[in-house]
């Protein structure tokens, strides 16, 4: 496994999901502050993710972009976190994953940017319509503690992330109970506030 690991990243960007999952797996990590005045566009930085986006991630010799991805590549890079199911339970953990990574995040950032899908629009858009992804998810929160077993997993962070993210700054989430409990208890946990507390150092560094 190598040992060096550069996180590419802005802390007004998706990064503070990946700052969030680096801080719970423990990793020692270089930090590469990409600002928005033109360095994610770079020739430099696209030969790290061509789409130009944050954040991404070098391990070694190996990149990895989107944050999903980056989050379950490192619980498994990482096992000893603990942060990933055993290979053999893991089909609550990709479906929840992918959930965020899809339907969630689309349908939340189409209210956002105020894109309505009429209904004959919904049939063909992978997560229908907001009220479907919210009930869905709002199902398996009513039930259980965490989407993927019985302990907090990296599928826990990359949902809980985003619905923290709706819920308080976007505002595009209703306050269902089951959403507030669930993300109150993800955001007490002692890595989230150690990677706020590095980001919000970082932006006031580039204010």
């Amino acid at each position: 496994m190598p040992r060096d690991l550069t996180f590419y990243t802005n802390p007004l960007s998706r990064g503070r999901m990946v700052r969030w999952m680096l801080e719970e797996v423990g990793a020692s990590y270089d930090v590469e502050m990409i600002s928005y005045d033109g360095a994610l566009k770079s020739p430099e930085y696209l030969a790290i993710n061509p789409m130009g986006k944050v954040p991404a991630i070098r391990h070694g010799d190996v990149v990895v972009t989107e944050t999903a991805a980056i989050c379950a590549y490192l619980a498994d890079a990482f096992p000893e976190s603990g942060l990933a199911p055993a290979p053999d339970a893991r089909a609550a953990y990709y479906r929840w994953l992918f959930f965020a990574a899809g339907p969630l995040e689309a349908a939340t950032w189409n209210k956002i940017v105020g894109f309505e899908a009429n209904p004959e629009q919904e049939a063909g858009l992978g997560y229908g319509n907001l009220d479907t992804v919210l009930n869905a998810l709002e199902g398996v929160l009513k039930s259980n503690s965490y989407l993927a077993g019985d302990r907090f997993s990296a599928a826990d962070l990359y949902v809980g992330a985003h619905l923290n993210l709706d819920l308080n700054l976007f505002k595009t989430v209703d306050r269902r109970p089951a959403f507030v409990e669930y993300t109150s208890r993800l955001t007490a946990r002692e890595a989230f506030k150690r990677a706020g507390a590095l980001d919000d150092a970082l932006a006031a560094a580039q204010s």
